[in-house]
Order: structure tokens, then C-alpha cells, then sequence
């Protein structure tokens, strides 16, 4: 009998506290995360425990391997399994994880609004006394998913307020990815002087430590500099990178990206068969791995690139082939994004999800009110039916006073639970309305909310006034300490010809009126209320 056999026979399953542990080692570090490893460790636990908590653990283990493969269907489900028993059992933790891996799921299917949504629930589950590095982790998740919808300012917060946590951890490497990330961020939102500013802190962090940067980071301070009009130093940026790479068979997208960024910069610096070089190559990695992405924009960068030299019947046939590859990726990701959602889902379901995931999309995931694209789908109906019926409607901004203050003296977590109050005290305004059709409170943006009410203008001021009050004599000194917490409202009544853009307009000539009154008041049009 072998000794091998022997050992199977006698080890006996591991103890629920092993077994955790085993769970914590593989996910203790992202950046050396082992997928296999992952799979076996999640089975075994499956297998040896009766701990359903430990179980659900196990099978975010899972999800994460599942997710990190590509199978983003089948992960994403076993997420919403976690979610769904973590809500039923009120476990807050593997709540939050669980919400955490949604965001990053819906990621990778483009569902930008379900990503965004799952990444606020994550954090705001988060308890006080929640470790700084998971702390740390899901805010850069948040961060990320603002910037993919395009709030860069709250995106930059939450980079901000990760950072600082990496620096009182002296995590170094998750330092530097937080500025890759914001680097990156800065160059979509169409900041390249912020981009190029978060470059170099990036390398001069990693230079203090003696630490080289990844090729993946390479990229964004090649693109920082191209972004800021240097890309002389973008292609000598990349040329150093590429002519010490030796890549392995799964980075080929990572080589390719680089292949294409340094094309670019090439292009640039007007030495096209330098760049048409490495396009070539790029283009033939592309084919080679299948890489449908990379080949769009590369097909988009050959004909600039044709155009560069002169060659406009070139680059008009490359830009034609480019806008039809395009095309037929789109058509992919459409009917993938299909298949991974029936995946997750079962039809019914998916069926009974399809008014969740469009309500979604016009909430706002801070304050949990409508937000700006809600505002404007409704405002038009009410105002339509009030012409249509005779009756009264007032609509009012609603403006926090010195919130920039709020936010530089204590912090933009106060911030946030500032505007999240604010937010509930006008939701309990507009609840208290018969009618809840006949009401629409949104938040517009920033710290400004905007209240529409039915009635006339004298009891839109009584309401109003109450929800000015109600904030004013908020007990706020546990969240702001000295700083009080005030708004400013501007309201206008709507008059038969009112369009939406006319009734926003005059209230908000209101609301300038009240700031410039001194603030924490309130202004009707052709109406001052103390």
C-alpha cells in the first residue's frame, strides 16, 4: 500500500477555523491571486463544512475564480445567491462582499447604473470598525465605477479618501494602483494636465520605495503624456517598457494595449513608419489572440495613421473597415451580455428584474432619491397634466449652504451622510402628500435637490418652509460638530405656458435670490418667506 494512499485514509477534514483561514490565504493578496487554488480551496470548504456562513464564503471564493476565468455569467450568479441569503439572514458582511463582487460583475457587462448601485450598497454597508484594507478596496471599486458613469468629482473623493488608507497601511503597490486608476480617470474625463499631475506622483511614489512600476502603468503615464502634448516622451516611455518585456501567453491583451499606445505616440511625433511598425505588430497580436477590442481601436489608429501620411483613399477604405468592426463588436457584446444575463438569472426572473435594473438607472445611489435623468422624463408629465387639469404646481431647488465647507473641514464621508440626511427629510416631505404621483423630489446633482409639489403658491411656501425648517433644526453636531447645516430654497409656480427648462429657470433665479438673502431661507417668486 502506497503512502500516498495511507496519508488520504487518515487526514481528516479540517476544522471550521482552518478552514476559514484557508479562505483568508487565498484572497489575503488581490495582485497574487491563484484561481485554481481558489476552486479547490472554495470546493473543500463545501465539502467538509456544515457552517452555512463558512459556505457562503466559499462561494464568493468561487465567484471571484469563476469571474477572474471569464465566466462572468455563472460567477455573477453565485454572487446574487450570497446576496440573497445574506439579506434573508441580515449577515451585513458577506451583504456587503456579496454587493461588492456584483458591481465589479455588471462591470464587465456594461450595466454601468447596476454597477454603480451594487458599488454605494458595498460601502455603505461597510461597518465603522470594518478593516482598512477591505475599507480601502471597496472604495476604489466605488471610485471606479463613478468615473465609468462620469462623475468624476465624487469619483476623485473616494480615490482620495482610498488613498489616504493605503498610506496609514504603507501598502505601497495598492498605493501606486489607486493612482493608476485616477490617472487613467483623469484622462477620460478629458484632464490631461490632471492626468499627467497623477503620473507623476504615481512614479515618484514607486521611486521612493524602490519599487518599478507595471507595464499596465507604463501606459497611463504614456498617456498622461500624450494627453498634455509630449508624445516624444510617451514613445520613449514605452519603448523602455517594451524593450525589457518578455511577455507570457495571457498577457497578450497588456502587450497589445501597449502596442497601441505607443503607435499612437509615434504617429505623433510624425515618424509614421516607426508607428506603422508597431501597429503591424499590435494588429497581428490581435488576430492572433482574438484580442476584438484592441483591434477596433487599432483599425481606428491605422486610419489616422494612413491620413498622417497623406494616404486619404487608405485611410477612408481602414476607416470604413473600422466603423464595421466596430459595429460587429457591439452586435457581440450585445448578444454575450444576453447570454451571461440568462445565465444569472432564471426567465421569470429576469422578467421580474427588467423594471429593478431600469429603476436603477434613475436612482441616485448616494441619497437613494430619483436623480437628474428621472427629473427630467417626469417634470414634463406633471407640468402637461396640470396645464390639462387647471391645477397648481410649484417646483423649488433646494441648495445646501456652504457645503464645499462641509466637505473640506471634516471630510467627504460627512459629506455624503449630510446630503443623505437631507435627502430623508425630503423624501418625508414629499411623503406626506396623499398623491404620490402628484409629487417628485430628485436630487439634480452635487448638493442641490429639486422638490416639486401640487397646490397653490401660498401652501407650496408652508410646505416648504417646514422642509427648511426640518433641516435647519436637524440635530447635525454628531455629524458636523460646529458647522451648522442649512439650505437655501428658490421656488416658482408653474404657469400655464411653463416647460420644464422655463419652471427650473425661474426657480432657480429664486434660489440665487435666497443665497445672496443671506442664506438658510426661503424665496418664492414675487414672495419672501422668513
Amino acid at each position: 500500500m502506497s503512502t500516498t494512499r495511507v496519508t488520504e485514509r487518515h487526514t481528516a477534514p479540517c476544522s471550521d477555523e482552518q478552514l476559514a483561514e484557508l479562505i483568508d490565504a487565498v484572497t489575503r493578496s488581490q495582485d497574487e491571486f491563484d484561481i485554481e487554488r481558489a476552486l479547490t480551496v472554495a470546493a473543500q470548504v463545501e465539502r467538509e463544512t456544515g457552517n452555512v456562513e463558512l459556505r457562503m464564503r466559499a462561494r464568493l471564493l468561487r465567484q471571484n475564480a469563476l469571474e477572474r476565468k471569464g465566466e462572468v455569467g455563472p460567477a455573477a450568479r453565485l454572487a446574487w445567491e450570497v446576496n440573497r441569503w445574506a439579506a434573508d439572514h441580515d449577515h451585513r458582511d458577506l451583504l456587503a462582499q456579496s454587493h461588492w463582487q456584483l458591481s465589479r460583475s455588471y462591470h464587465y457587462l456594461g450595466d454601468t447604473a447596476s454597477c454603480l448601485d451594487h458599488a454605494v450598497r458595498a460601502v455603505e454597508l461597510l461597518d465603522d470598525d470594518a478593516p482598512p484594507l477591505q475599507r480601502g478596496r471597496f472604495l476604489v471599486t466605488l471610485a471606479d465605477a463613478l468615473g465609468w458613469a462620469r462623475s468624476f468629482e465624487e469619483a476623485r473623493r473616494r480615490y482620495a479618501s482610498a488613498e489616504e488608507i493605503y498610506i496609514s497601511l504603507g501598502d505601497v503597490p495598492r498605493h501606486i494602483m489607486v493612482l493608476n486608476n485616477l490617472a487613467y480617470t483623469e484622462y477620460e474625463a478629458g484632464e490631461p494636465e490632471r492626468a499627467w499631475a497623477v503620473a507623476q506622483r504615481m512614479q515618484a511614489v514607486a521611486a521612493a520605495h524602490g519599487m518599478p512600476l507595471k507595464e499596465i502603468y507604463h501606459d497611463a503615464v504614456a498617456r498622461a503624456q500624450i494627453g498634455i502634448g509630449r508624445p516624444g516622451d510617451a514613445e520613449r516611455t514605452l519603448s523602455a517598457v517594451l524593450a525589457e518585456y518578455a511577455p507570457a501567453s495571457e498577457e497578450a491583451d497588456l502587450l497589445a494595449e501597449l502596442l497601441l499606445t505607443l503607435a499612437e505616440a509615434q504617429r505623433l511625433c510624425g515618424g509614421t513608419d516607426r508607428a506603422q511598425e508597431t501597429l503591424d505588430r499590435c494588429l497581428r497580436l490581435c488576430e492572433q489572440r482574438g484580442l476584438a477590442e484592441v483591434r477596433v481601436r487599432a483599425l481606428r489608429e491605422q486610419a489616422e495613421l494612413h491620413a498622417a501620411r497623406g494616404d486619404f483613399e487608405s485611410a477612408y477604405a481602414t476607416h470604413k473597415e473600422f466603423y464595421a468592426a466596430a459595429e460587429a463588436l457591439r452586435s457581440e457584446e450585445r448578444e454575450a451580455r444576453a447570454r451571461i444575463r440568462e445565465a444569472m438569472f432564471e426567465t421569470a426572473e429576469a422578467r421580474q428584474d427588467a423594471r429593478r435594473f431600469w429603476e436603477q438607472a434613475r436612482r441616485d445611489p448616494l441619497t437613494g432619491l430619483h436623480n437628474r435623468r428621472y427629473a427630467d422624463e417626469r417634470l414634463p408629465v406633471l407640468l402637461a397634466h396640470a396645464a390639462q387639469h387647471g391645477e397648481p404646481l410649484a417646483a423649488a431647488l433646494i441648495d445646501i449652504d456652504h457645503f464645499k465647507r462641509i466637505n473640506d473641514r471634516l471630510s467627504h464621508e460627512v459629506g455624503d451622510r449630510v446630503l443623505a440626511i437631507v435627502a430623508e427629510l425630503l423624501a418625508t416631505a414629499a411623503a406626506a402628500f396623499d398623491d404620490d404621483d402628484a409629487v417628485l423630489v430628485a436630487r439634480m446633482g452635487g448638493e442641490e435637490f429639486l422638490l416639486v409639489l401640487p397646490g397653490s403658491t401660498a401652501e407650496a411656501a408652508g410646505r416648504l418652509e417646514e422642509v427648511r425648517l426640518a433641516v435647519h433644526s436637524y440635530p447635525w453636531q454628531p455629524i458636523t460638530g460646529a458647522l451648522p447645516v442649512t439650505v437655501s430654497i428658490g421656488a416658482a409656480p408653474a404657469l400655464p405656458d411653463s416647460t420644464q427648462s422655463t419652471l427650473l429657470a425661474r426657480a432657480d433665479a429664486q434660489l440665487y435670490a435666497a443665497k445672496n438673502a443671506g442664506r438658510d431661507r426661503l424665496m418664492i417668486e414675487n414672495s419672501l418667506a422668513p
